[in-house]
């Protein structure tokens, strides 16, 4: 159990990847899934805002899934999950006040 005392000293520097390689394109997907559950969150405030708020949640649900998906450290995941949980508060938020197409189909 040598190897459980080693300090791990490629991940000084890193704040997503912990094997001390580099993951863009997972980093990508969370930085894009947490910037939409943000607005989706931010814009299920005011009910009128329900086009936005559900469709910035439903693409940030895809996105988020797909990181998922790709991701490789634990890290990467846990940011995605806290933006897959905000964009579908949004998005459930914004469906219940008028959906996806609300008042501009039908």
């Amino acid at each position: 159990m040598a190897q459980a005392m080693r300090p791990n000293s490629t991940t000084a520097g890193s704040l997503l990847a912990t094997d001390g390689k580099s993951h863009p394109l997972p980093d990508t997907l969370l930085a894009v899934t947490a910037v939409l559950g943000a607005v989706a969150i931010i814009s299920s405030i005011w009910p009128g805002l329900h086009l936005l708020s559900s469709w910035t949640g439903l693409v940030g649900i895809l996105t988020g899934a797909y990181g998922q998906f790709v991701s490789e450290t634990t890290r990467e995941r846990f940011g995605l999950i806290l933006g897959l949980g905000a964009s579908a508060v949004g998005f459930f938020i914004g469906m219940a006040h008028g959906g996806l197409f609300g008042g501009v189909i039908g």
